[in-house]
């Protein structure tokens, strides 16, 4: 696999934010690198699109995937050097590919499902729609939130990947994550 596209190997417990837009992903990474005095990963396609689509109707193409994914790997393991025994993820290329297939018909990527397949986290945290829906220049979805919610959880069945849904405010899903973290 190109280098560009390889995980860190290393000693960190890797935590995966996960679920449809809007939901807190990112609010409760960095609440949980806060708590752990350690790093968090934020979401690169944010960054991506917004810098390459400022003017231009279409917010993403299939074509930006593999970009995407490039530039969210290299960002985790420039974090990764950075942490400490943790490191929280507002993402991952799991997400990329879930939306992918969401928005791409029958889009099939072996690069990205190889990400996904070697890629290693301890836990994933599948955030709920219970957060208020805040609208912005890529979110598209607000009447859809439930069937998004179930394709994010369908696909972390499907791998047979280790999730906890986290429902309530910040302090609550707070709290239910670092109980979580405590048994990994």
């Amino acid at each position: 696999m190109e280098e560009a596209l390889k995980q860190t190997q290393d000693q960190l417990t890797r935590i995966v934010l996960f679920g449809p837009e809007s939901t807190g992903k990112s609010t409760l990474a960095a609440a949980l690198a806060d708590h752990y005095n350690t790093e968090w990963v934020p979401e690169y396609a944010r960054d991506y699109l917004q810098k390459k689509y400022d003017d231009v109707a279409e917010i993403c193409a299939p074509s930006d995937l593999i970009p995407i994914a490039k530039g969210q790997i290299q960002l985790e393991n420039e974090k990764a050097f950075e942490a400490n025994q943790y490191l929280f993820c507002d993402t991952c290329v799991l997400q990329t590919l879930t939306y992918a297939q969401v928005y791409y018909k029958d889009f099939k990527s072996e690069v990205l499902e190889h990400c996904v397949r070697e890629h290693q986290y301890a836990h994933f945290f599948l955030t709920y729609i219970d957060t208020p829906w805040v609208p912005d220049d890529l979110r598209d979805k607000p009447n859809e939130r439930l069937k998004m919610f179930s394709i994010f959880e369908n696909a972390l069945i499907q791998r047979q990947l280790p999730y906890t849904t986290l429902k309530g405010n910040l302090k609550q899903r707070l709290q239910k994550a670092t109980s979580i973290i405590k048994t990994l």
